[in-house]
């Protein structure tokens, strides 16, 4: 039986399309460390390892690691996308920025 993290994980990774060997990758982990974290009920990943899976799945790690949460507030995703946009290529933030000004002038 997974814990509730590697449920969380492996919801929000199916949300969004992503495979095992998508989301090992782009956390710098291998697709059976990203299994184990999912399926086993003791598997507890570092804070680092937390840290990049919440950055990809767009959560915070504390929603992540909270047994007790099952929803992730509009705060928490506001912080994903800014750690998303803090990291953005700079083409892509000046994009992000004439998007913004289009919707707010709707």
């Amino acid at each position: 039986m997974s814990s509730t993290l590697g449920r969380k994980v492996r919801d929000l990774r199916q949300e969004k399309g992503l495979t095992l060997d998508q989301l090992a990758q782009a956390t710098g982990s291998s697709k059976s460390y990203i299994w184990e974290i999912e399926n086993k009920p003791v598997a507890r990943p570092s804070g680092e390892k937390l840290n990049r899976i919440a950055a990809v799945l767009g959560v915070t790690p504390e929603f992540l690691a909270d047994e007790d949460r099952t929803n992730a507030t509009v705060d928490e995703f506001d912080e994903a996308f800014y750690r998303k946009y803090q990291g953005a290529d700079p083409n892509v933030k000046e994009k992000l920025k004439r998007i913004l000004d289009v919707l707010d002038d709707e």
